[in-house]
């Protein structure tokens, strides 16, 4: 390989003295390169709602979205995993992160483990990887022989492959079924990836999720009505926004979530409608939970 030619090893010319400079000259170096990291995602934003809608299919037929990455690529696809579940309240094994050499991998470096493609291939193996699902390869380089491993058995079983790379005209861009490249260029610190090609990796995989979720009706209007209120932020949380979706005091709210045992969506929909709090959860399993459509079906009646 000769990572010289990829853009996100390339020297940065606007911080060849950064060694030199004070603390606060050193963050502005870092702002001034991540201020031009969001422009960089609006050339593939055709791109990413493609990879979104084909997550939406795959959820409606029982799949899931599968992120497999390497060392920070792997780590910010966990992290958006792990989100989906309090915040949307979906399943865990809806929205999977894969990193490369497991859980410890999370806070330690897992040396060679990127380099094992035959580990990318076992990895999904383990997740009894079938066509309905959405496999999601990230890595800023494009080439990394872990993701390119899991991408092959991917599109062996039939499953849609997409890959969020940070570098132009890669082995990963090649194979994938729908390709997202995001060219941040030179990192401020040489090859330190971490930073504005992380970024751009996070900001992506937060809209592949969100998209994927919102257009599957875990939202109402902007409201995360599938919460799971397992704190006190979170319970209190959950009361704002039934007040705020069905117009109802405080109490009112309470007692609605004491009914439906926190179930926020269904309070919601007992709210606005006046149905008994069983008919409620009823009626939402017949619209798929889909709170909008099942309260715009109900008032049709």
């Amino acid at each position: 390989m000769d990572l010289t030619k990829l853009a996100t090893e390339k020297r940065n010319p606007d911080t060849l003295n950064i060694d030199e400079l004070s603390t606060l000259e050193v963050v502005q170096k870092i702002h001034e390169a991540d201020l031009g990291v969001v422009s960089c995602i609006t050339p593939v934003l055709t791109e990413i709602s493609k990879v979104a809608e084909k997550v939406v299919t795959a959820f409606e037929n029982g799949g899931r979205l599968i992120y497999i990455g390497a060392g920070t690529s792997g780590r910010l696809g966990v992290l958006d995993a792990s989100e989906c579940p309090p915040t949307y309240g979906t399943d865990p094994n809806l929205v999977v992160g894969v990193i490369a050499g497991g859980d410890y991998a999370l806070q330690h470096a897992i040396e060679g483990a990127e380099d094992d493609s035959e580990l990318g291939k076992s990895d999904l193996q383990q997740l009894n990887l079938t066509n309905k699902d959405v496999v999601v390869a990230i890595a800023a380089s494009g080439r990394t022989p872990y993701c390119l491993g899991a991408m092959d058995y991917a599109k062996a079983q039939g499953a849609l492959t997409a890959a969020l790379i940070c570098a132009a005209d890669t082995p990963m861009q090649k194979l994938a079924d729908i390709s997202i490249p995001v060219i941040t260029g030179p990192e401020v610190v040489t090859g330190s990836t971490r930073m504005k090609a992380g970024t751009a990796q996070k900001l992506v995989l937060n809209m592949i999720s969100t998209a994927s979720l919102v257009r599957w009706g875990k939202v109402y209007s902007n409201l995360m009505v599938d919460v799971q209120p397992t704190n006190e932020k979170l319970k209190l949380r959950a009361k704002n926004i039934i007040m705020e979706a069905a117009g109802v005091s405080e109490k009112e709210a309470e007692d609605a979530m004491r009914a439906q045992e926190g179930n926020t969506k269904a309070a919601i929909f007992q709210l606005i409608t006046g149905v008994a709090p069983n008919d409620a959860k009823l009626y939402l399993a017949q619209h798929d939970g889909k709170l909008k459509e099942a309260i715009r079906m109900f008032t049709k009646k």
